[in-house]
């Protein structure tokens, strides 16, 4: 009985730890995600995976109206093509 402990135990170790340095960190940055897109306003100017910057127009439950570019032109993205916000903007206004 001992003997099968000691050969399970590194094993189990070896599982924790991988938990530890891939799961946790990985859930943390999730959650740091999903507040941010909650945190979401009007006149953000934000970054989108695709590598385009620009100002927040609309906000709807899965998608928001982007301008960008100096002719203001508009894209409809989703709220998961966003990668991060570069600016919050400054206004009281609620949501």
């Amino acid at each position: 009985m001992q003997n099968i402990l000691v050969n399970i135990l590194p094993i189990i170790l070896m599982l924790g730890l991988f938990y530890a340095i891939i799961f946790i960190p990985e859930s943390k940055r999730r959650k740091k995600y999903n507040q941010m897109l909650e945190d979401l306003k009007v006149n953000d100017e934000i970054l989108t995976r695709g590598g385009i910057i620009g100002k927040v127009i609309t906000i709807k439950d899965d998608y928001v109206i982007l301008e960008s570019g100096p002719d203001r032109a508009r894209v409809k993205l989703s709220k998961q093509g966003i990668s991060n916000v570069m600016a919050q903007s400054t206004d009281t206004e609620s949501k």
